[in-house]
């Protein structure tokens, strides 16, 4: 809500000099690296250089202008002492965040942006911000810069049936790296290849008992999950066919704590996905049942406070414990839990590695058809916002420690309270310090890691050394910057760190830059019959044995399958192939091509076949385009015959047969066109 009678630049003025209500009056400090404010050292190295030659000229020009510029100078040291001046904070104004939609996670937020002494507009603002905080989903077609903390297709991408199929793709490639994730089925499409194997299984093991768990596509909360021990157990006759989910194998000897069943929520910041550049959080929550763990057995199978970790389940249990205390109650730090476990012994620095590996192999494995979405909604030349997201990854532990992931969660809660019944009916929000310890850091240093002037202020303070040699150095009596004043950052980063440990697995991430490539229309997720044949034709795929017929039927065939699966997809209407038919369709293009090899050496074969024919093709395309050719001789007006040897017909009139040159030329030129120059 607008002041009235303001006018746009003014109102911004006025909006800005409003603080959040119940904020602390902050005293102003002086930026580190700047001498104390004072007289005339209130002015920055290069304004007080600019200050003095103006003061010189002046002076050429008379004694009493000197005077005058001086004591012009004075003044303006005597309005500010105390603050930064006019002159620094025009040059460094406070980063702005836009808080209208945080929701769920506004307090931990303004709490954060208390402690960075930044600017927030609870209301929006008409001005662009530098950052967009948005509880649920990318869902704003009109930012055109900043940065948004959702991914677009984040939240379709880490679903339970996507993210399955993604890890099922990775798993098939990549066996011993991806077992981390429980064995999954997709309902209703894979009911009978999961009623099929498990009678296959039973039947090579009689003493195997297993125990399943059934989780809704679209569920959150703990919401339509409940466990079976036979295949016949699935309630068919609920919602199924309108509501998939997802079976697998339930994990019945966890680690017990307090003989407990808990898991973890650990928080990942995807601060960029090209590059990719990841984070985890040094802590997390662990989130207790409320009843003492047995193994599922038919009687106890429908206790939800026994196998389900869940919070908004277990909240409502007459055991749940709400605790001040990071070590005690049904939430715990997660750092507590690792102080119990080395203090019995347990390899603490090999659990923390097993996690780092796990984060890292699942977004990787999210990772192309996360590309898919960014281009779909902000294609590559159109002017549109950067973004960087908060995952939750739940993860449970193995009674031998090894982690196992459950989910991951697109829009984690960031709430820092939880209500407490006071009276019958009567709920009161009280604050939560478990809560409030973890997740207002992850916050804080997530915005500290996205600043978007934090690369400015280093710039300007290289030049101002270079300018002034030891102006940047502090004096002791300055004031600590909000920076220094901060805790150090609790988020690590894992990758690009441990990028050469991780990116041998990143095939998927290459067929869907090929895909991308090969989809032609901006903003479209899905590759036509006109692509994919484009995309066979330019890799000269096609031969004798795989005709472009062949081709046609692999597409129809895939995409025609795919489509009937019924996905919760962007374009559900439109009858194209997506990405995760595409990966389908170039494996079994792998397979026919590369028979002798495993499946992960046969893509990767494949895919350095085709970037190596793309790469030559654009070479060709831009030694032509550019003129980069020299005539090889240049024929007679009325036609030449065939030279002695050759059998072929005369060549027209004018034609020439063209030699490339040097290929030193074409890789300069190709170098030039990465590069964008």
């Amino acid at each position: 809500m607008e002041p009235a009678g303001l006018e746009p630049v003014e109102m911004e003025a006025a909006r800005e000099a409003e603080e959040p209500p119940g904020s602390p009056a902050l005293p102003a400090e002086a930026p580190r690296g700047c001498p104390p404010v004072s007289g005339e050292g209130a002015l920055p190295g290069r304004e007080r250089e600019r200050e003095r030659e103006r003061a010189q000229e002046r002076g050429r020009r008379g004694a009493g202008a000197q005077g005058s510029a001086g004591r012009a100078v004075r003044g303006r040291a005597r309005r500010t002492p105390g603050r930064r001046s006019g002159v620094e904070s025009a040059r460094r104004p406070g980063v702005t965040v836009d808080s209208s939609k945080a929701k769920t996670s506004l307090e931990a937020l303004k709490i954060s942006l208390r402690q960075l002494r930044w600017k927030e507009f609870p209301f929006g603002r008409r001005l662009p911000c530098d950052i967009y905080w948005h509880g649920v989903s990318f869902h704003d077609n009109n930012i055109f810069s900043g940065q948004v903390n959702k991914f677009p297709g984040m939240t379709e991408t880490v679903r339970k049936i996507t993210l399955s199929r993604a890890m099922r793709t990775m798993r098939d490639l990549f066996p011993l790296e991806y077992n981390f994730y429980p064995r999954s089925w997709i309902l209703p499409e894979e009911l009978p290849l999961f009623v099929a194997e498990v009678r296959m299984m039973k039947d090579s093991n009689p003493s195997w008992k297993p125990t399943f768990i059934v989780k809704p596509d679209g569920g959150c909360q703990g919401d339509g999950i409940y466990l079976i021990k036979d295949p016949s157990d699935i309630r068919l006759t609920g919602s199924i066919q309108s509501r998939p989910a997802v079976v697998q194998e339930y994990i019945c000897k966890p680690l017990l704590v307090d003989k407990l069943k808990f898991d973890i929520r650990l928080y990942v910041l995807l601060k960029s996905l090209e590059p990719l550049e990841i984070y985890i959080a040094k802590d997390g929550l662990s989130r207790f049942c409320t009843e003492p763990y047995q193994e599922p057995t038919l009687k106890n199978l429908h206790q939800v406070f026994m196998h389900l970790t869940n919070y908004s389940l277990n909240i409502h249990s007459g055991n749940f414990i709400h605790s001040d205390s990071a070590n005690t109650g049904s939430k715990r730090t997660f750092s507590s839990i690792l102080c119990r476990l080395s203090s019995r012994g347990a390899d603490v620095k090999k659990l923390w590695s097993d996690i780092i590996s796990l984060v890292i192999k699942t977004i990787i494995a999210l990772t192309p058809e996360l590309k898919v979405y960014y281009q779909s909604d902000i294609p590559a030349g159109k002017p549109g916002p950067t973004c960087f997201q908060i995952l939750g990854f739940d993860i449970l532990l193995m009674k031998d420690l090894k982690p196992v992931l459950l989910e991951v969660n697109a829009n984690p809660s960031m709430r820092i309270e939880h209500e407490q019944e006071l009276s019958p009916g009567v709920f009161e929000n009280v604050p939560s310090p478990v809560d409030e310890k973890v997740k207002v850091a992850v916050i804080r240093d997530t915005l500290r890691l996205m600043d978007p002037q934090k690369k400015k202020r280093k710039d300007t303070q290289c030049q101002g050394a270079e300018q002034a040699p030891g102006a940047s150095e502090e004096p002791p009596d300055a004031a600590p910057s909000p920076e220094a004043a901060l805790p150090s950052l609790c988020l690590k980063q894992v990758f690009p760190k441990y990028a050469r440990h991780f990116s041998y697995l990143r095939l998927v991430d290459r067929v869907a830059a090929l895909f991308i490539r090969f989809l032609g229309v901006k903003g479209t997720t899905k590759l036509g019959p006109t692509g994919f044949r484009t995309f066979i034709r330019n890799c000269k795929l096609s031969n004798s044995n795989f005709s472009m017929a062949a081709v046609d039927i692999l597409y129809i065939d895939i995409t025609r399958r795919w489509n009937s699966m019924g996905i919760d997809h962007k374009e559900s209407g439109n009858p194209g192939m997506c990405l995760q038919a595409f990966v389908e369709a170039f494996f079994c293009l792998a397979q026919k091509k590369y028979k002798a090899l495993p499946l992960h050496k046969q893509v990767l074969s494949l895919i350095e076949l085709c970037e190596c024919r793309l790469a030559a093709l654009h070479g060709k395309r831009l030694v032509w385009g550019c003129g980069l050719a020299e005539p090889r001789g240049t024929l007679r007006a009325t036609g030449t015959a065939p030279g002695p040897g050759c059998t072929g017909p005369a060549r027209p009139h004018g034609h020439q047969v063209l030699r490339l040159q040097k290929p030193s030329q074409l890789r300069a030129l190709m170098c030039r066109d990465r590069t964008g120059s």
